[in-house]
């Protein structure tokens, strides 16, 4: 089982992004270190769509209202997984009433996590960008997509491999600025040295699977990991990729 971080540990990360085969980027992504609190980060994917001024409207916003709470959030007396709601609620909303201007309709998914300085990490996402938390290569847990192919597993018609490849495998169920309100999927572990958290988007995890992305993540640093995911999902789209965008940390003991 792995063990709770000791007091000194070593936080190593990277955020990578490429516009991939689209005429457009729509992704974002951001890695923030809290201005007044060591070893408290925020590491955000927001994956945007409504043409080409839409989505990337949609994605700026998610990015903008992450860091205004994320900046005013304290560590040691504020409920970390209130920020998370905080950032789905209000992001949507802001998108939704650009929505009313707009001639495209914004929307995104959003797939953030909240590092606190003791090691506890906390997530919170809407739609299909993913969060995957492994242990020296091992997958501990992920996110479940807010999405039609993913309804079919969980009702036992597909199998994960199938639903990556499924035809209606970009229909989303839930997302931020849709005229519902959007399912929201929370988690809340502690890390422990040799734990990588990873979160991207769909342009990224729909070319591996999870026992792939351990290994990589397991076997490089965070930079190169970010480097190699893109490189191989470029590679593995052949002329047909989409957005890509992914922040990965990883966490060691000081003495390594």
């Amino acid at each position: 089982m792995p063990q709770p971080l000791p007091q000194g540990f070593r936080i190593s990360a990277a955020t990578g992004i490429h516009k991939g085969d689209r005429q457009y980027q729509q992704d974002q992504v951001v890695l923030m270190q809290h201005p007044r609190a060591q070893g408290c980060l925020l590491g955000v994917v927001a994956d945007g769509m409504g043409g080409r001024s839409g989505g990337r409207e949609a994605a700026d916003q998610v990015l903008l209202t992450a860091r205004q709470l994320f900046e005013r959030f304290d560590p040691v007396g504020d409920d970390g997984a209130a920020l998370l709601r905080s950032m789905v609620a209000q992001a949507h909303m802001v998108i939704k009433l650009t929505a009313i201007s707009a001639e495209q309709e914004p929307h995104s998914t959003i797939a953030a996590f909240l590092v606190l300085p003791k090691g506890e990490c906390l997530w919170a996402h809407v739609g299909d960008s993913r969060i995957y938390h492994f242990h020296q290569g091992r997958l501990i847990h992920r996110t479940r997509d807010h999405s039609y192919v993913q309804t079919l597993v969980d009702r036992g018609e597909l199998s994960e491999e199938q639903a990556r490849v499924h035809p209606d495998s970009n229909i989303l169920i839930g997302c931020l600025g849709s005229e519902a309100d959007p399912p929201l999927g929370e988690h809340r572990t502690q890390l422990a040295a040799g734990d990588v958290i990873l979160a991207c988007s769909d342009g990224v995890w729909h070319y591996f699977n999870d026992a792939e992305l351990g290994v990589l993540l397991s076997a490089v640093s965070p930079r190169d990991a970010t480097e190699l995911l893109v490189e191989k999902a470029r590679s593995r789209s052949r002329g047909g990729g989409d957005n890509l965008s992914l922040v990965v940390v990883g966490i060691s003991p000081l003495e390594d």
